[in-house]
């Protein structure tokens, strides 16, 4: 989960909402509407244990089309666009210390190592991800620990202005810059149902996926709204604006000094290595499975003598470099934002209805507070939806359009 949007997003935010108390409430429910949604998938992945995350899910709760809807936004934009940002980022820090560097260049390299290092073993894609997670928490928390012994703190404030005012800052809450700045918020959460993807290469995934899912959306959420208030409390408001993907970096220089940040936009950049490399070896698995299941892309299906499906990684990583060499950042992280909020949406939504069929095994993990927790997650999904779609026409249309590009495959093809 911890990548890209946790070291990036802050300053587009800052754009729509710019007191700590709505910055810091942006994070809180981001981790909220992340953990229903987690726990909600844990019931699913209970039910359903089987690799490819909405893509098996909607088939069987709702209908093949669905599912294979959802399989075509993830095998088309809904990892190779999470991979292209975060190669983008880690290239953009390197350039703020190396200025002359070409980060389109460096954001490739990254992405085509990462498709060598997991093309081999299940076992050395496992204890390279394994190896890099840590490392990049550990950084975080060294981040935190430090960003709270700062001496030339802003003094920022978490509470709602005890004004006048004090009413416009829960209003701000339910504003259109307050649900389109989620999409940022998604970003950075992107993640949390990671596990629900790669249930056959889980180890009695009935138990372990809803375990990883629920724990794993706790501490990251504890893990991201410590590090948003120390990037508030570091540096000025106006310099994290005008910073735009580059907050840490900025925070850095004022905790650590020009050298000290330095050194520390280098560090982010590898540890933005280790979220490349999760969604290099998750995709593909979305890919695998459908290729089982649909004889016109059965070639993502075949495997290597390990079980790693070298095909489908090499795919997602080929769609991957296209988005890193004519994309923009922002309009890639608002499009892939609404796709795969709708996609989550109608997953949750699947729970319910598999609960009023009976469909749900009496030896399956249950969604902790149910009903509560998963409406809650449809309820913030749908209203960000909603004013994305009315704020942000451009994305989200293209996002239908894709959509509507997987509907015409679907019916051109012929299921097995």
């Amino acid at each position: 989960m911890i990548g890209t949007g946790v070291f990036v997003s802050l300053g587009y935010q800052l754009d729509g909402v710019q007191s700590g108390f709505g910055i810091m409430m942006l994070w809180l429910i981001g981790g909220i509407i992340a953990l229903c949604g987690a726990l909600a998938y844990g019931e699913l992945a209970s039910a359903m244990p089987r690799s490819g995350g909405e893509y098996h899910y909607l088939s069987q709760i709702f209908h093949p089309l669905l599912g294979f809807l959802s399989g075509w936004v993830s095998v088309t934009v809904g990892f190779a666009a999470p991979v292209a940002l975060a190669a983008m980022a880690l290239s953009d820090y390197v350039a703020k210390v190396y200025p002359g560097v070409n980060s389109q260049l460096i954001a490739c390299t990254v992405v085509i190592l990462m498709t060598l290092v997991h093309s081999f073993t299940l076992k050395r894609s496992a204890v390279f991800q394994d190896v890099t997670t840590i490392l990049k928490i550990a950084l975080i928390a060294f981040f935190i620990i430090a960003g709270f012994f700062i001496v030339n703190s802003q003094h920022l404030s978490v509470m709602p202005v005890v004004s006048s005012v004090k009413a416009q800052s829960w209003t701000a809450i339910f504003s259109t810059s307050f649900a389109i700045s989620l999409n940022y918020i998604y970003l950075a959460y992107s993640g949390w149902n990671a596990s629900a993807y790669v249930a056959n290469d889980i180890e009695n995934p009935k138990v372990n996926i809803p375990k990883s899912l629920l724990y794993g959306t706790l501490i990251v959420t504890v893990l991201y709204v410590l590090i948003n208030y120390v990037f508030m409390n570091s540096a000025p408001v106006d310099e994290l604006k005008k910073s735009g993907d580059g907050v840490a970096y900025v925070s850095a220089v004022h905790i650590f000094g020009a050298n000290g940040g330095n050194i520390m936009a280098i560090l982010i950049a590898v540890t933005l290595v280790s979220t490349v490399s999760s969604m290099v070896f998750i995709g593909p698995r979305v890919a695998q499975v459908m290729g089982e299941d649909l004889s016109q892309i059965g070639f993502l299906a075949k495997k290597n003598a390990h079980g790693v499906p070298v095909i489908a990684t090499v795919v997602q990583s080929a769609i991957t470099i296209i988005l890193v060499l004519t994309s923009k950042f922002q309009d890639v992280l608002l499009y892939i934002g609404f796709t795969l909020n709708l996609m989550t949406f109608l997953t949750v939504l699947g729970l319910f209805v598999m609960r009023i069929k009976g469909k749900i095994k009496s030896d399956s993990y249950k969604t902790i507070g149910y009903p509560v927790t998963p409406f809650i997650f449809l309820l913030l999904s749908a209203w960000t939806l909603y004013f994305t779609m009315s704020d942000k026409p451009n994305q989200s249309l293209l996002g239908l359009a894709t959509i509507v590009a997987g509907s015409v495959i679907y019916f051109i093809r012929k299921p097995r």
